[in-house]
């Protein structure tokens, strides 16, 4: 599944922030820091005030460690509607204090009080509602919606005026606002609590999260014929949307799109139960099917899920309906369905390139993985590499030479519902583990693999980073060859080196020398040698982005295998490839002078 683009940001602009926001970090789940620079953060920050503009503009959580002012001034500009905003709170670099700015009933408000208890202080809450009743109707709990928010400001006043509030509660349990709210059987603010179609009397509705939508379908059926199908199904029964917590099918539906896009368009997950688990519903079907249970291993998909999901004193209110190629089933719990926490969710692999070594070569796309996952697998250096970021996530390590055994338990474990990271230093791509994975798949492999999402979070690539350590050797055309005769056999790597030599590409060597292999290197130097001089930079990159980096520029005679080992990668320049005059600088021209000339004749 896709990385939620919610992800929280804590904003950390000096390092007594940064210190606060690696105490905070844990305990916000998915939050990420967004550091000035020459700060250790998972994300760095240019410019502060357009930085956190475009995070408001994106729907970002923000939490700042920095003056109130700060945060107002950046997001000012882009304030537009104050329902839709985010939420934004500020903090004090001591921790002394924590208030919500904007967005107090989407969240801001909870975020504080999460906070301050954390830091074991009172929060600076304003919002009149959370001052008065600690609750309000537009703050609602997970899951909850309300049919017309406007209604929810002039309600709230007129509670804070002295009115009363008389509560209709037909379906579900409305203990947090009949408890928090001035309830007064004769109240003059009129709430409504159903999941049922209700004609506009001027009450609030409240939709609680009581339906389970169990549906089921043909392999490929479109996503358009299960939603019309669904439409269709609630509105005959007098049922509302906004009270579906969730979508829920057999697990060999896991990947079927249309029932993903069923979800999303009901903004609800997708959640997913074995056969077994199916199964054990039948006594409660109305439509057992033995030709379901012989292709299926359950008597019913549509019914038996819906019920699954309601719980076991939940009802079945719309048995099995039929389209041509998909059926779906409607089941009311007697109580909030928490639409994350039943079943299991479709399992996915994010197969990430975490660069060369340090965060700042990270990108945010793999840093929001990572943070996303539950199950981390990789070599253990790599997630050393990590620090903070991998905290509190379950590791499964191998050795260096087990690059199979990761893949497979990355997919096995995405097979089982898990969210997983699988990491791989430099680029995913690129002489990493996504070729692997996609192997694994193509032969086959286990069936439920195939019912996983994979995705691949590219990263910065050793060659990338040792090309900007020196300037710019990967300024033309260029090409990179594994010295490794493991995996591919010798013949075949010396033909490349030859085509490469040949052809006046920059090559970049991966893999250049191990205790076993020594050989390689000098076979590849003195083929090279054969088509560029002697003095072609070279350019010896050990550790990037580490401590114990090491860059070092010499000339293609010079290279000897004694000052290469593993992680040293070898770049060696084409024919054209110069030293900047003066400098430790090289850089490969792509031709830019030959148009200047022309350029200069033209204008003569």
């Amino acid at each position: 599944m896709p990385v939620p683009l919610n992800t929280p940001a804590l904003i950390a602009l000096t390092p007594g922030a940064l210190a606060l926001a690696r105490r905070l970090q844990p305990a916000l789940g998915h939050a990420m820091i967004h550091a000035a620079e020459g700060l250790d953060g998972d994300v760095v920050i240019g410019r502060v005030t357009s930085h956190v503009a475009a995070l408001f503009e994106a729907g970002t959580p923000i939490i700042g460690i920095c003056a109130a002012g700060i945060l107002i001034r950046a997001v000012a500009p882009v304030l537009a509607d104050k329902h839709r905003e985010p939420p934004v709170v500020a903090i004090a670099e001591d921790g002394s204090a924590v208030v919500p700015l904007l967005g107090g009933h989407h969240g801001a408000n909870a975020l504080a009080r999460q906070i301050s208890a954390f830091l074991g202080i009172v929060p600076s809450i304003t919002t009149a509602s959370d001052v008065r009743f600690g609750a309000a109707l537009d703050d609602l709990p997970p899951g909850w919606r309300l049919d017309r928010p406007e209604g929810a400001k002039p309600a709230m006043a007129a509670l804070l005026a002295g009115e009363g509030l008389r509560v209709e509660v037909r379906q579900g349990d409305a203990e947090w606002l009949t408890t928090r709210l001035p309830v007064a059987t004769d109240g003059g603010v009129r709430v409504v609590v159903t999941d049922e179609y209700v004609t506009d009397d001027g009450s609030l509705v409240l939709r609680p999260p009581t339906l389970a939508l169990g549906v089921g379908c043909e392999r490929g059926a479109p996503a358009e014929e299960l939603i019309a199908l669904v439409d269709a199904t609630l509105t005959a029964a007098g049922l509302s949307a906004a009270s579906v917590a969730c979508v829920v099918s057999l697990d060999l539906k896991a990947d079927e799109l249309a029932v993903h896009q069923l979800a999303a368009r009901l903004g609800v997950p997708a959640r997913f139960f074995t056969a077994e688990a199916l199964a054990a519903e039948k006594p409660r079907l109305k439509n057992p099917s033995e030709a379901v249970f012989k292709a299926t291993g359950c008597w019913g998909v549509a019914e038996g899920a819906a019920l699954a999901a309601a719980g076991s004193d939940g009802t079945l209110i719309v048995p099995k309906h039929k389209s041509t190629r998909a059926t779906v089933a409607v089941a009311r719990a007697a109580r909030a369905i928490d639409g994350y926490n039943v079943g299991q969710a479709r399992g996915s692999l994010t197969i990430v390139g975490i660069g060369p070594g340090q965060p700042a070569w990270r990108t945010p796309e793999v840093d929001a993985a990572i943070r996303h996952a539950d199950h981390l697998v990789g070599y253990g250096l790599y997630l050393d590499l990590l620090g903070p970021l991998a905290a509190g996530k379950t590791r499964h390590e191998s050795d260096l030479g087990a690059e199979e055994a990761r893949a497979r338990r990355a997919l096995d474990l995405a097979a089982e519902g898990q969210a997983v990271a699988l990491v791989c230093s430099g680029d995913a791509g690129i002489y990493a583990l996504a070729t692997l994975v996609f192997e694994l798949l193509d032969q086959g492999g286990h069936a439920d693999w195939r019912r996983v999402v994979v995705l691949v979070s590219p990263g910065v690539s050793a060659m990338q980073a040792a090309a900007a350590r020196a300037g710019a050797p990967l300024g033309h055309d260029f090409c990179a060859i594994s010295l490794s005769d493991l995996l591919t056999p010798w013949a075949a790597i010396e033909t490349r080196l030859k085509a490469a030599a040949m052809g006046d590409f920059v090559v970049a060597l991966y893999n250049p020398r191990s205790l076993r292999r020594t050989s390689q290197l000098v076979a590849a130097r003195d083929i090279l040698l054969e088509h560029r001089p002697v003095d072609t930079p070279v350019v010896l990159a050990r550790n990037l982005g580490r401590a114990d980096e090491a860059v070092e520029i010499i000339n293609l005679g010079e290279l000897d295998p004694a000052r290469v080992d593993m992680l040293t990668l070898v770049m060696i320049g084409s024919s054209a490839t110069r030293r900047v005059a003066g400098t430790n600088w090289i850089y490969t021209p792509r031709g830019y002078a030959k148009k200047r000339v022309a350029t200069a004749g033209d204008a003569s």
